[in-house]
């Protein structure tokens, strides 16, 4: 199995020297950013240690059966893990039993988001159950090759957002910088399926990373960057060193925040020399996305403690997806499953109209319904806020159960989480007239 598992072209072409880098492009080390800091004059050097994880029963198994001559040590080089990614029908074939359905999937995909999951996250998978909530995230099939109405390429309208290339700036306070096109796994609902995973026609170099830093930099009122892609943590330490170093030189950005998935499908990542280097550029927060409780493994725990431990504070994003995690018992399970290993439920969206993605959304009110019952069945750290991204660039928007029901005199009329109704005083200038100022 070792030799067979087919390994990624566009990962391979990046091994240079002591690193190897995920599928993507390579920065050059020219002269760069506003202020002249260059990738290569960074005081951070990658180097070859290795962080072993404790590893969990099913994947310790995987590992043995599928990979017999690998060591533990090679298995938990994350690098080796991008180099081994399961790229082809033929090395997924010898991991799962692939239904008809996932062969035509896999067969008919031509272009971005093409069939990628690290080992790791392989060894996650159930070999028997196409049904399996986390298999049916990222093993095409053909239900992807069916256009639904309301569905757009770039249905957050995006593009047209894009001041320069690699910036979203659609919030006054804050921009979405794209950094990558890359993941080491990639999700089949992705909003972003439109140019992922499409190599060499990618508009994240380094000259393209110099004029988002630039427009950040003229843009006074950009104090919030939130570093997306793709994912930022595929890139190597002394990239994304470079990159959070020539954010923290802008004055008016207070804080950086990192969307990423690699502690999920690639916890070897998050190495004790990444997070060193994180640690540098605080206030750092991060935003997960975890999708069900199975993701939740040993692994994934020790990753997030390392992220917590170095004061990062952790949140997920969380997409509502049918027959996945649509309803109470398992959101409940997943909620729960994050608070123990310190990441804060932060938001549920509602999956996006991207194309070929119908078999995915649920409809709003069996969100509701999910919100409506872990809400005041657990604790409210873990209840999510749920939110539509809307449709051509509105943003997000929160939706809420019914909880506001109507007014009865100078009375607000309330509806807890048990369906009681309650009678709230609603200062209006007549209720409570007899109460005295504070002294």
């Amino acid at each position: 199995m070792q030799r067979n598992v087919s390994v990624s072209r566009q990962a391979e072409s990046m091994c240079v020297q002591e690193e190897v880098e995920p599928p993507g492009q390579r920065p050059t080390s020219e002269e760069g950013g506003p202020h002249t800091t260059t990738i290569s004059s960074l005081p951070i050097r990658l180097v070859n240690s290795v962080d072993l994880f404790e590893a969990n029963d099913r994947t310790t198994e995987f590992r043995r059966r599928f990979f017999p001559g690998i060591t533990a040590t090679e298995w938990n080089n994350w690098r080796w893990q991008l180099r081994h990614s399961i790229t082809s029908k033929a090395s997924l074939e010898q991991i799962i039993r692939l239904s008809d359905d996932e062969r035509e999937g896999i067969d008919r995909h031509k272009g971005s988001l093409p069939l990628n999951i690290t080992p790791y996250y392989a060894s996650l998978l159930d070999p028997y159950d196409p049904y399996q909530a986390i298999r049916r995230c990222v093993v095409p099939v053909s239900a992807e090759f069916t256009r639904s109405p309301g569905e757009e390429d770039d249905p957050l309208k995006e593009d047209s957002h894009s001041p320069v290339p690699g910036i979203v700036h659609r919030y006054p306070d804050r921009v979405l910088f794209l950094v990558t096109n890359m993941c080491s796994t990639y999700c089949r609902y992705c909003t972003r399926s439109r140019m992922i995973g499409i190599g060499s026609r990618s508009r994240f170099d380094l000259s393209h990373w110099k004029d988002a830093i630039a427009y950040i930099e003229r843009n006074t009122s950009v104090r919030d960057v939130l570093l997306s892609g793709g994912d930022p943590l595929t890139l190597s330490d002394e990239r994304l060193s470079w990159l959070l170093d020539s954010l923290r030189r802008i004055p008016h950005v207070e804080i950086v925040r990192i969307g990423t998935k690699v502690p999920v499908v690639l916890p070897q990542r998050i190495t004790s020399s990444l997070v060193r280097m994180l640690k540098r550029y605080h206030p750092l927060w991060m935003s997960l996305h975890v999708i069900h409780p199975d993701e939740i493994t040993a692994e994934m725990g020790q990753a997030c403690k390392r992220l917590a431990d170095a004061g990062i504070p952790l949140g997920s994003q969380t997409v509502l997806l049918s027959g996945i995690n649509d309803t109470v018992d398992i959101m409940k399970r997943l909620v729960h499953g994050l608070l123990k290993v310190r990441v804060r439920p932060y938001y549920l969206y509602q999956c996006d109209p991207v194309p070929g993605s119908a078999h995915f959304r649920t409809s709003v009110q069996k969100g509701l319904e999910v919100i409506t019952g872990i809400r005041g069945y657990t604790s409210g750290y873990a209840v999510p806020t749920y939110v539509i991204d809307a449709p051509g660039g509105g943003g997000k928007i929160p939706l809420f159960p019914e909880t506001v029901i109507g007014k009865e005199g100078d009375y607000l009329l309330l509806r807890n989480y048990e369906g009681h109704t309650y009678r709230y005083p609603d200062r209006n200038g007549t209720v409570g007239t007899g109460c005295h100022p504070a002294s």
